[in-house]
Formats: C-alpha cells, structure tokens, sequence
C-alpha cells in the first residue's frame, strides 16, 4: 500500500449559516463538523493530513490541536485554490492524497477506505466519490464509459438532455496520486464567472493527459451531506443521532424512543442500561450498566456507575457512582464526587461537593462546596451556607452525622463523626463527635395574642 495523505478544506466562512461561529465549528452531536471529519480520517493509516484553514482559522487550530498540520488560505479563491496551500507539505511526495470537505460530518471512514482501495485496483490518477440521488438537479453528472472510467464531470448547466438523465453525481471527495494533483494544480485557469480555481477542473486535465479516472459510488447518500446552512445543519443531526442512537442500541442499550432521545457522538452506555425519552446525554458522558436515565434527564460529562437510577435530573461533569438514585428534579453541578448507595433526591443541587457512601439528602437541599462522609442523612430544607459575598468556604460532614431539617450550616464549620443537628439550627461553630447542636430561639407562646390584636382592631 503507498503512502497515504489528506487534505481537509475548512477555510470558508459559511455564510449561508447566518452565524458569528465558522461554518466547519458547527456542532453536529455535540462535535464541530470539521473534528467529525479528522476523527474518520484519522482512522485511514494517514501519513500527514493538511488542513487548509482560513476564517477562524485559530479557532479551528484549537479545535483539532496537533492532530493535524496547518495551510492557510488568506483569501478563498475556490477549491483547488485551497488543495494549492497544501502543495508546501506535500507536493512531491509520493503516494496517494485523499481531499475531503471539513462540511461533511457524516463522511465515514469505511467509505474513505473504500475509496482508497479503488483507486488503487483500478490503477488510476484520480477517483471521484460518487453517491446516486433520485433528483440531481443542480449537481455535477458522472459521465462513465462502456468500461467503467470516468469520462468527465459536466456540471447540470452545461449538460446535454440525455447527460441531465443520469443520476449518478460529484460528492466533493476525491483521491488523487499526489505528485500527479500538485502537477495538474499548475494548470488550472480560473476563467470563469467568479474567477476561481476550481478541483473538478483537475479532472478534465488529466482527462486530456490520458490518464485514468475512476469513480467509487457510495451507497449510502446521507454521508455525502454538504452542511451550508441550518436546515442542513438540522439534517446531520438528525442523521448523525439516529446513527449513534443504533449503534448504542446494537451494542445492548434499551432506547425507548430513539426519535427522542439525544446521545452524543463521545457518549459510552454500558449494557442493559435503559435510556427513557427526552434525555440528553453529552460530551464524554460515561454510563454503566443496568442504568436507568431519564425521562427527561441532561447529562454532559459525567461518569456513571453500574444499577444507578436518575429521573428527570440534570448533572454535569461530575463522577457518580454505583447503585446512586437521583431525582426527580435534581441538580448535581460540575466537580461533584458522588459515592455508591447514595440518594439524591426531589429538589436537591449538589455543588463543588463530595459525597460519601450510603448517605442522603432526600429533598429540597442545598449541599455546597462540601465534604460529606459516609451514612450522612441530611434532612429537608438543609443548606450549607458556603458565600459570605466574597469568598467561598468549606463544610465539612464527618461519617454518619444526622442533620434535621431545615438547619443552615455557615462554613467554614465542621460536624464530627456521629453528631445530630436539631431541626430548625443555624450552626456557626463546630460541632465535637456524638453531640447533639442545637442553635435556634428558644419557643416563647403568647396566651391570648390574637384576641388581643382583634380588639386593637
């Protein structure tokens, strides 16, 4: 096998998307479509891909970092224009270069090994991907010959009544022997309405050499998808979620309602878990096995162990552990650590905290910047009190402390190991181990009160 190489074009602004954000930095599943792209590519055994950046060009860098090398298009004069700004890293060099569009998210690499194949048994210099469509109004026309070989690319303007009957079209992605593309570069004018350079025209070129070209057809349309504007944005998702939401499915996780429910491209469910509608599972979002999530639940980059149940909650970048039950409505915020057998309950937002083994907080809690041992209950209506305007400040929960309800713990403060809380408490000092803290007023009744208010009246 020769040597292989890529070209990603990601230099367009895309102003059919309307957007502030550079087209290629779109998310499709939680993944700027141009990382989609590289992810696939890098799955191809790639000597060095190039990607041609041009506006946003330093997002896009931060966005792919060093899994790929840079060449910048200052101004965009057209697609071969841009394979041209790769031609310092790779003219000369011998093998085969892969140019793939940075707005195709659903480009699979099976499909790029497939092309690359091809274009090796069948000896040519250049290969077109190619997919049929039912109406090809406007696209570029496949015309082969009797064996097979591309003849030439006619775009719908230019084609005969018999050339607009076929229906086989130019994807945008191609292979190329290397030195061969960097030579026909040379050669392409950009005499045309918008006087740009464009990468079909190599075709013709290497037409008129004598060279072979091929073409390799996908069978599956929806991975040659050009994202240009929102409503094509909305269609890769849709596409790539139902793709995502199978393979989950394949692989042993129960989706009730795939059409409704929304996984990420780096979310991993273990086996047996079941996903319920309207949940939301995104970034690096790992789940164990035996889970039970949603309805209606938004978990972004949490980890998650095996038999834990979460209803209608949200949790986000946090680790929670094994058999933990969570919900309804409850808020489990970033930096969280929530040990095994825990109960989260109704109402209850855990912030910047760690929660120990077995212990609770069954509803209607506030537990912030906080250390919480093991077999803690804390009950109704509990805060740990954690701003004084300026700084946060820490609460700590020794093993199995009871906290009765409604009771405001104003860290910085420590509750030993054993200790209660009387309900109704605002706890300002530590509490020693095996103590019972009690900080409220004294109950006073005033007999015959309300009469005498009355008569005032």
């Amino acid at each position: 096998m020769s040597n292989r190489y890529a070209v990603i074009l990601a230099a367009g602004q895309g102003t059919r998307m309307k957007s502030k954000l550079y087209k290629v930095l779109h998310p499709v599943c939680g993944k700027p479509m141009v990382q989609h792209v590289v992810d696939q590519v890098q799955m191809l055994n790639i000597e060095e891909m190039v990607t041609i950046i041009g506006h946003g060009a330093e997002q896009v860098k931060a966005q792919l970092g060093e899994t790929s090398s840079y060449a910048l298009q200052e101004v965009q004069l057209g697609t071969a224009h841009a394979v041209m700004q790769a031609g310092s890293r790779l003219a000369g060099k011998e093998g085969v270069t892969i140019v793939v569009c940075g707005d195709t998210p659903l480009m699979k690499a099976e499909t790029m090994e497939a092309l690359f194949k091809h274009h090796e048994d069948t000896n040519a210099k250049a290969t077109i991907l190619t997919a049929r469509i039912a109406d090809p109004t406007g696209y570029g026309r496949i015309v082969r010959n009797d064996h097979g070989l591309v003849e030439k690319i006619v775009e719908h303007k230019d084609a005969t009544e018999a050339e607009r009957t076929i229906n086989e079209i130019n994807t945008g992605t191609y292979c190329f022997d290397n030195i061969t593309l960097f030579d026909a570069l040379k050669h392409v004018s950009n005499d045309n309405v918008q006087g740009e350079y464009y990468l079909p025209d190599v075709i013709e070129i290497l037409k008129n050499q004598g060279e072979v070209v091929s073409a390799y057809q996908t069978n599956d349309l929806d991975e040659t998808l050009g994202v240009n504007d929102r409503v094509a944005l909305a269609e890769a998702e849709r596409i790539m979620r139902s793709r995502i939401n199978e393979q989950h499915m394949r692989n042993g996780v129960t989706i009730i309602d795939p059409a409704n429910t929304y996984i990420e491209a780096d979310v991993t469910i273990g086996q047996d878990t079941v996903i319920y509608p309207g949940t939301m599972l995104k970034g690096k979002t790992l789940i164990g096995e035996d889970c039970q999530i949603g309805p209606y639940s938004e978990i972004e980059s949490c980890q998650i162990g095996d038999h834990t149940v979460v209803r209608q909650s949200a949790a986000f970048c946090s680790s929670i552990g094994s058999r933990v039950n969570i919900g309804p409505f409850a808020h489990i915020r970033p930096d969280s650590n929530i040990y095994d057998d825990v109960k989260i309950g109704n109402f209850v937002e855990i912030k910047k905290s760690v929660f120990g083994q077995g212990s609770k907080a069954s509803h209607l809690s506030y537990i912030g910047d906080a250390e919480v041992g093991s077999g803690v209950n804390i009950g109704c209506g509990s805060i740990t009190v954690n701003y004084d305007g300026k700084n946060k400040y820490l609460t700590k929960i020794e093993d199995d402390v009871f906290i009765g309800c409604n009771s405001n713990l104003v860290a910085p403060v420590t509750i030993g190991k054993g200790a209660y809380v009387a309900a109704g408490s605002t706890i300002t000092k530590n509490v020693p181990g095996n103590a019972l803290s009690i900080a409220r007023a004294r109950q006073e009744n005033k007999e015959n009160y309300v009469d005498k208010l009355k008569l005032k009246k």
